[in-house]
């Protein structure tokens, strides 16, 4: 169950509100993308990054010259969002229009991962979260290359999960106007591969389907 803190209480739309902790993985395992904030001396920045789970915790990572993480490592309070579009509900009335959605907030506060041996691994976690298998084919990354890469982390204590699925909410009013009314849904499709200039002909293509369960190009449905 997902913590129950003032900020996590969602008060707008809080029938949207889940509390299922798998609920809050499900999302940021989907998603990969975090928007996270932070404030300088010019005000507040919202940037996104490349972000995955392990367990209980949310990792991002980048060059040791970043603004964001020298900002995040300096123990700054943070907020990361993730979101997930699934499509338009379209109603009778302009004024119903609205969308389906998946989010979640994380609050809290980004530590650093300074052991070479454990940044590997955890950063190995993220390509074979993209891709399994691929960290048995390529070069993996030397100590120069982990040296020049800051590893953070923020344990996911304190979050929240909103979920909009609510489907078509039109006013009885407006039940008997003539236009179409329904969901206009909205799917990321992953692949198919592309392979780059050059690459060895005798290469064969991976197989990478089995990581994204639903969401794997189909030639058959297109």
């Amino acid at each position: 169950m997902l913590s129950q803190t003032k900020r996590t209480e969602i008060k707008k739309g809080s029938h949207k509100a889940v509390i299922e902790q798998q609920a809050l993985h499900d999302i940021i395992d989907e998603s990969l993308i975090a928007h996270v904030a932070i404030t300088n001396e010019q005000g507040p920045v919202v940037i996104p990054m490349l972000a995955w789970r392990l367990d209980n915790h949310v990792y991002i990572h980048g060059a040791k010259n970043s603004r964001l993480l020298r900002s995040l490592k300096s123990g700054q309070a943070t907020c990361l969002t993730f979101t997930l579009f699934d499509g338009w509900v379209l109603a009778r009335s302009a004024f119903h229009h609205s969308a389906h959605y998946r989010s979640a907030m994380v609050f809290g506060r980004f530590t650093a991962i300074d052991d070479i041996n454990e940044k590997d691994r955890i950063l190995n976690h993220f390509i074979e979260h993209i891709a399994p298998g691929r960290t048995q084919e390529v070069r993996l990354s030397n100590k120069k290359e982990l040296a020049a890469t800051d590893l953070l982390a923020i344990e996911l204590s304190e979050a929240s999960v909103k979920i909009g699925r609510h489907g078509v909410n039109d006013d009885d009013a407006d039940m008997s106007i003539k236009a179409w009314a329904g969901i206009l849904p909205y799917r990321t499709i992953v692949g198919p591969l592309e392979a780059c200039v050059g690459l060895d002909p005798e290469i064969e293509e991976p197989d990478y389907h089995h990581a994204y369960p639903n969401r794997w190009y189909d030639e058959s449905n297109q």
